[in-house]
């Protein structure tokens, strides 16, 4: 019987043997694909920067009470959305109301007394002066009852001693220094009546005394009517209710966290690393891809670069002056503002993930706002 198989095993090698060039032309057309695709890749994004190092950031604005006291009132909720002046929450007013009604209370009271003062300069700058022309009056008077007097005296101490008696002699002498002491008196009381400037001056700053009294009795009021008005807590922007710790019937203590409001605005913080940064420019474009939504990309552009690396405002920054040194690339935190790609139904929490891409070649579009923080 022949043997068929020799003559089919040699067609086969031939076959084989004109396949293997068009394998080689194919795999070398692959390859060169991949370069080109590469070279194009590496042109088009040459200028791009990124990292995965990246966070999304906001303001928080934590309400915190101003006096103590039991909670009557609690209107929010956890994640609820809250408008500037929404009424968050009240603290029992009635310890602080009364508070208010004595501060008034010292208020007219303190009102009072100074009207009262006033009454009493007006009074003394009129009787102060009176009282030292009443004794100067009183003075004159004495002068000329001691004139009287001694000329009493001189009378009868120069007539004939047939002439008068010594009751009446007697009588003489006691009239003479009873008018020198009547006149020491009168001088006396003038001498006390004189300072009649001083006197309305002390009446003055008794007055002015009791005005302090008053300042200090309308501060403590308007002190009042603080506490009074923060026992009711409101919220100081839009945001979002976030961190509740308080429930109605606590008792906060001034000081308090109590919740905080989280803001509308979300913005990126990048650590980008040192050697990244060499062509980073505040109002470069970027592009945001959020890794808790992968189909939605958003678009920003470069606020500023932080003034110091993440190492040098961590709570032990590196003392690098002392000990052994190892060398580490540092990262310097870049913030990325978002120009748009931000929609209502997909809220951006803070602190997710995020890889921002920076075009490093390109400009600040007009109108483009570059902060300089």
């Amino acid at each position: 019987m022949a043997d068929t198989s020799a003559p089919d095993q040699q067609g086969s090698k031939k076959k084989e043997a004109g396949q293997k060039p068009h394998i080689k032309i194919i795999l070398l057309l692959v390859v060169a694909g991949l370069v080109i695709a590469g070279v194009i890749y590496w042109f088009m994004h040459r200028y791009d920067v990124e990292t995965d190092d990246a966070f999304t950031a906001g303001r928080t604005v934590s309400i915190v009470p101003h006096v103590s006291g039991y909670v009557t009132e609690l209107l929010i909720n956890d994640n609820q959305f809250v408008h500037a002046g929404d009424v968050l929450l009240r603290i029992d007013p009635r310890d602080w109301q009364a508070a208010v009604d004595k501060a008034q209370a010292d208020v007219r009271k303190a009102e009072a007394a100074v009207t009262a003062f006033q009454l009493q300069v007006a009074i003394a700058e009129k009787n102060f002066p009176a009282r030292l022309m009443e004794a100067q009056g009183d003075l004159g008077q004495a002068k000329a009852q001691l004139f009287k007097a001694q000329t009493d005296y001189n009378r009868q101490h120069s007539v004939m001693r047939a002439a008068t008696s010594a009751q009446d002699i007697d009588y003489s002498k006691a009239g003479l220094d009873n008018a020198k002491a009547q006149v020491l008196i009168a001088e006396a009381r003038v001498q006390a009546a004189e300072p009649v400037i001083q006197n309305i001056d002390n009446i003055r700053s008794q007055m002015t005394q009791q005005e302090a009294d008053l300042a200090s009795a309308r501060a403590n009021l308007v002190q009042a009517q603080l506490n009074l008005g923060w026992t009711v807590l409101r919220a100081p922007h839009d945001g979002w209710i976030s961190q509740r710790n308080v429930e109605q019937g606590d008792y906060v203590a001034q000081g308090q966290s109590l919740v905080s409001v989280v803001e509308p605005e979300v913005w990126v913080v990048a650590n980008y690393k040192e050697t990244q940064i060499g062509d980073i420019r505040p109002g470069q474009k970027v592009d945001i891809s959020v890794d808790a939504y992968p189909s939605h990309t958003l678009k920003g552009h470069v606020d500023s670069l932080q003034k110091g690396t993440g190492a040098v405002f961590s709570a032990f920054p590196p003392e690098n002056a002392t000990g052994n040194y190892v060398k580490i690339v540092q990262r310097v935190p870049v913030k990325i503002m978002i120009d748009s790609g931000e929609n209502p139904d997909v809220p951006l929490a803070l602190g997710l993930s995020v890889e921002p891409v920076i075009h490093t070649d390109t400009t600040p579009s007009s109108g483009q706002k570059v902060s300089s923080k």
